[in-house]
Parts: C-alpha cells; sequence; structure tokens
C-alpha cells in the first residue's frame, strides 16, 4: 500500500521474529505494533504467530480512529495499542509479551511493587505499573493498561501478561527482556532476595532521565 512501504514491512517482520528468538512470546501469544509515521502503524494480525509471521499477517491500520486500510483482522489487543499510540507521542512500538517468569509474577497471589534487583530496571524502565485482570481484548483492559501507560514504561496485566513500549524495536526488546530477567532473578532468589537502595534507583533513573534530555 501507498501509506507504507516494502521496507517497513520486511522489518517489522525481522522485528516480530526477534521478539519471538528472546522467548518473549509462544505461538500466537503477544502483539507488535508500530507507528510508521504520524498517521498509520502496523500492527500483527489476530492468532499469528510472531516467530513465523509473515507480511500477510500485518494489518496496516490508521491511527487516529483505528481503520484497517488492508482488509487484515488486527489483534484482539489492539485496543491499548491504539489508546498508548495517541497518547504518547514519545512511543513508536508496542509490544505485549508474556515470558516465562515475568508471566508467573502476573500470575502469582503476591502483589509484587519493587523489581530493583538490577540496575537496568530503575535506569531503562522505571516504576513498574499493574492493572487487574480484565478480559482480554475488552474495552476495560485497554483503557487501564492506556492510563497506567501514561506515567509507565511498562505494565503488568494480571493473569495475563505484560505490556510494553519505546522509540523503537531495540528499546521495546531490551525493556523486555531485562524484566524478565529481573523477574527470573526475583523468583530464584525467594526470601534471600537484596533490592537495590532508595538512593541507588533514584540516582540510575535521573542519569537515564537526563540522558534521553540531552537527545532531545
Amino acid at each position: 500500500m501507498n501509506q507504507v512501504s516494502e521496507k517497513q514491512l520486511n522489518e517489522f517482520v525481522t522485528a516480530c521474529h526477534r521478539v519471538a528468538s528472546y522467548g518473549l512470546v509462544r505461538s500466537s501469544s503477544g502483539n507488535l505494533s508500530w507507528r510508521v509515521n504520524e498517521e498509520y502503524m502496523l500492527i500483527t494480525a489476530t492468532k499469528s504467530w510472531m516467530g513465523e509471521l509473515t507480511r500477510e499477517q500485518i494489518a496496516i491500520c490508521r491511527i487516529s480512529d483505528g481503520t484497517v486500510l488492508n482488509e487484515k483482522k488486527p489483534s484482539a489487543e489492539n485496543g491499548f495499542h491504539f489508546g498508548i499510540l495517541r497518547e504518547r507521542s514519545d512511543v513508536n512500538v508496542v509490544l505485549h509479551f508474556q515470558s516465562t517468569y515475568a508471566t508467573a509474577i502476573a500470575c502469582s497471589d503476591r502483589d509484587y511493587n519493587n523489581f530493583s534487583v538490577i540496575p537496568e530496571i530503575p535506569y531503562y524502565l522505571g516504576r513498574i505499573a499493574t492493572v487487574p485482570y480484565l478480559n482480554p481484548g475488552s474495552n476495560e483492559l485497554a483503557k487501564e493498561v492506556i492510563s497506567a501507560m501514561k506515567e509507565h514504561d511498562l505494565v503488568i496485566m494480571k493473569n495475563h501478561g505484560q505490556v510494553t513500549v519505546g522509540n523503537n524495536f531495540d528499546e521495546v526488546i531490551q525493556k523486555a527482556t531485562f524484566f524478565e530477567l529481573a523477574c527470573e532473578v526475583i523468583l530464584h532468589a525467594g526470601n534471600q532476595i537484596q533490592f537495590l537502595s532508595q538512593s541507588a534507583i533514584d540516582y540510575l533513573r535521573q542519569i537515564y532521565l537526563k540522558s534521553n534530555y540531552s537527545k532531545r
């Protein structure tokens, strides 16, 4: 289509395959979207397997109203993809993933509110939000995720999975893999876990924010 180039379609396919290669999704779980310009976005089609995605499994949509332009049915979670891209001009990529350890925590009856066991969490992600379990693909879930994502870069959906955002594909993959690592450390360490001090957390976050501000 004229709205999207062949190169962009190929880049999106490659990104989906990369997400799967890191173990962030399995079979048809998870979904990915990408703002290709001010008007249009790409999103994985419903029931597609990201690890085996083809160009024929990509929905091309108008961001402003969600109109599908190429007759492909977008992921059932398209509601929060559209909403996040509309709300946050700094975000170009949205990833819903279901990696093993992070999803184990999402399915736990314990309320986790601190994931700062490695420097990468406060540096790249900051505070993590959690939303309650709501039906997948529902308007209620989309509203909760969109609201939480206004001030966070990663949201845990209870008994479901995670959503993270970034400026590009590398950023979202890095955020998702670092979060998965932190969750693995937390679950393996158990009662022996040692979190970073608040002063260390604050320092790392400020360094990250200053670095990003200087790039503007």
